[in-house]
């Protein structure tokens, strides 16, 4: 009786491990999202560095990265902006976007719009990423956790 009781739960711990690692698939959320069979998508990552613009204007500094902050915006309502943020101390890397585009040629005309990268206080390093498409999801999310705007 005691091995029957132990082999029961054996196969209800095996049974438990199996069921958590099949994906739970949700098709109407996989095709919103336009993730691929393995959950994934292209982006184009953008590594913003310290541009060649060294002007102590802090007035035209300013407003440059009021434009910058602008142009996120405006990314993010046009549902184009996956991730965006700082580095702490990174040195010559200033922060990252995570644009929600599968070629260079969008992402470079969204960030036609940054007066930051116009006005060379950033340069943008770009590269085409193959991500998690549910990271489209952090933008909604997003709201629900910001308080105040910049």
């Amino acid at each position: 009786m005691k091995k029957s009781h132990i082999t029961l739960f054996i196969l209800f711990v095996l049974s438990l491990t199996i069921n958590a690692q099949k994906p739970i698939y949700d098709s109407i959320l996989a095709k919103k999202l336009h993730a691929d069979n393995y959950g994934m998508k292209m982006y184009v990552f953008v590594l913003l560095k310290t541009g060649t613009n060294t002007s102590t204007d802090k007035v035209a500094k300013d407003k440059a990265f009021e434009g910058h902050m602008k142009n996120i915006q405006k990314m993010a309502d046009a549902g184009k902006l996956a991730v965006a943020g700082p580095f702490e101390n990174g040195g010559s890397s200033r922060g990252i976007f995570i644009l929600n585009v599968t070629t260079m040629e969008e992402a470079k005309s969204l960030l036609e719009g940054d007066t930051a990268i116009k006005e060379k206080y950033l340069e943008p390093e770009l590269t085409q990423w193959y991500g998690s498409a549910a990271l489209m999801e952090t933008p909604e999310i997003h709201k629900k956790v910001q308080k105040s705007n910049f």
